[in-house]
């Protein structure tokens, strides 16, 4: 009887001990966000105006704003997503209507998932070596677009991956035994059936692409422009590398920390915006009726 509280105690204690730790883990690690939050509020809202937003840089980036910036970085986004999204549906489609279990479908499966494991670093070097250099596109959008819909091509797969596995079988079987053809019930049943979680790897993969900074350093982006892109040959600023390159050439912090944090705290809200979006869609998918 002792010997079975003390048993009973022991595991009390150590799932209190665990429960503390996590509950402290947690703890920090929103401290730390809203510490970094109320930083970039604290020096970056007071410039944050409708004429930030609108506006080119100036002196040498110490004034002005982040147009151009605002305006690359929803090129590079959109035109990753373009690339990114019709490859990631249709290999997500092949993988899971019509790849048969064997050596190739897990060859592709390891892949992309190593893929999804490389640092950003990585891809921006790719992007220099393959698209710069040998396909000759030089430092423009359209390196940069090709460089992070690479990146951001295993977000896309795995996302509708998990969504067309949701999706029951009885609804394929279904469509079959009704005379349709096996593309017919992919193009027709299964796919309609997966748009929440097409939107919501679109979206993730959006989010993903107007974060990065290391796969458009080498690729697309340019410290200052007084232009606005006109080719998909020309390069961009974005809010990413502008924050970069505040935090790096030495400037007066007096003048250039609000600039940084307010341009942050743009980035902030959108990469916020559109992970928001994917959740929202994502949880009322989920309340559909199967």
């Amino acid at each position: 009887m002792n010997l079975s509280i003390t048993l009973r105690d022991r595991r009390t204690y150590k799932e209190y001990a665990g429960l503390f730790m996590i509950k402290t883990g947690a703890c920090i690690v929103v401290a730390l966000f809203l510490a970094s939050l109320g930083y970039i509020c604290y020096h970056g809202a007071g410039t944050l105006s409708p004429s930030f937003l609108s506006s080119f840089p100036e002196k040498m980036m110490e004034e002005g704003g982040i147009l151009p910036c605002i305006i690359g970085t929803a090129i590079l986004s959109v035109g990753a997503m373009a690339v990114a999204l019709p490859l990631g549906i249709a290999c997500a489609v092949w993988l899971n209507e019509y790849a048969k279990e064997g050596p190739l479908k897990k060859l592709i499966t390891l892949a992309v998932a190593n893929l999804a494991g490389v640092p950003s670093i990585v891809f921006g070097l790719f992007g220099l070596a393959f698209f710069v250099t040998v396909c000759d596109l030089g430092v423009s959008a359209i390196a940069g677009i090709l460089t992070l819909a690479v990146l951001t091509l295993p977000i896309v797969i795995n996302t509708v991956r998990e969504t067309l596995s949701q999706i029951p079988n009885s609804w394929r079987e279904s469509s079959l035994a009704l005379g349709a053809s096996k593309t017919q019930t992919v193009l027709r049943t299964v796919l309609p059936a997966a748009l929440p979680g097409i939107l919501t790897g679109a979206i993730l993969g959006l989010a993903r692409a107007a974060g990065e900074t290391s796969a458009i350093m080498f690729t697309a982006a340019v410290v200052s422009t007084t232009n606005l892109p006109n080719s998909p040959f020309a390069a961009v600023m974005s809010l990413p590398y502008h924050i970069y390159v505040l935090a790096t050439t030495g400037m007066n912090p007096d003048k250039a920390v609000p600039i940084q944090c307010a341009t942050a705290l743009v980035l902030l809200m959108t990469v916020f915006a559109l992970n928001l979006m994917a959740f929202y869609i994502r949880q009322k998918s989920s309340k559909r009726p199967a």
